[in-house]
């Protein structure tokens, strides 16, 4: 299955809206905003499918018009199922200047013999805001079916005004190399990525309170880097993919989203 999923934002005086969108089967875009008048866009993207088939090929594209400040969601956990070849997902996402995007989805979960890639090319401008999230599961662990999968690779490449900022590549291939390795998890289940990029935000403060935060957590590790740019990079590692997911949503919550809506990014 080919899909297809485009939504563009636009401004009503400080009110963020939906301008355009088109989905193809089996997307479907709603609208979860709460407060009306707020300058924060919610969307969710639903599905009627129950994963990521074999030979599907999703396409998305989102253009956060300037000054406008976009919030993604997903209904669920991707799965990816049983394949015989490989589905892939493509996402291009352009933040105009003075506007916001924020999108962590849920885990992603392999199946059994499933080959996936997904490819992300964000372009941000000048005085744009991203938040981005990613939480990469071993598979089905309850079912015993941790590191079955085939393939999955992950590349999400970061624009500044068209220059190259930041280039994250996760590939794992669970039958060909080790994941246990030094190197590699060396004995955790699952990953998370968050990056935040801000021009305007205070990032030594940031990473102090995402530090604090997270000192206390059990079961993980993490390490939280500085952007080439004014932001942060945070990797986490666990055994649980809701405690990874919720880990990503408090900080976005409470350290960057509400942050930037005061001070309408």
């Amino acid at each position: 299955m080919i899909a297809e999923l485009t939504i563009q934002t636009g401004l009503r005086g400080e009110i963020t809206f939906l301008q355009n969108s088109f989905c193809s089967q089996p997307f479907k875009i709603a609208n979860i905003t709460e407060d009306k008048n707020s300058h924060l866009l919610k969307l969710m993207i639903m599905s009627s499918s129950p994963g990521i088939l074999d030979n599907d090929k999703y396409r998305i594209k989102i253009n956060a018009a300037a000054k406008t400040s976009l919030q993604l969601q997903t209904q669920s956990y991707q799965r990816l199922y049983n394949m015989k070849n490989s589905a892939s997902q493509k996402m291009e996402i352009h933040i105009s200047p003075g506007a916001s995007f924020y999108f962590i989805p849920h885990p992603v979960v392999p199946h059994t013999s499933s080959s996936f890639s997904a490819t992300n090319d964000i372009y941000l401008s000048h005085n744009a805001a991203l938040l981005w999230g990613e939480v990469i599961t071993c598979g089905r662990k309850e079912s015993g079916e941790s590191f079955l999968f085939t393939r999955f690779h992950s590349l999400t490449r970061i624009f500044l005004n068209d220059t190259l900022l930041i280039k994250e590549n996760v590939l794992i291939q669970p039958l060909l190399i080790n994941v246990n390795a030094i190197g590699q998890l060396e004995g955790y289940s699952h990953q998370a990525t968050l990056i935040f990029l801000d021009e305007n935000r205070e990032i030594k403060k940031l990473v102090k309170e995402i530090t604090e935060f997270l000192s206390d957590k059990e079961r993980i590790e993490f390490g939280i880097t500085t952007a080439p740019t004014n932001g942060i990079i945070l990797r986490l590692l666990g055994f649980k993919a809701e405690q990874l997911f919720e880990l990503l949503q408090n900080i976005a919550d409470q350290f960057i989203i509400n942050n930037c809506r005061e001070k309408v990014c």
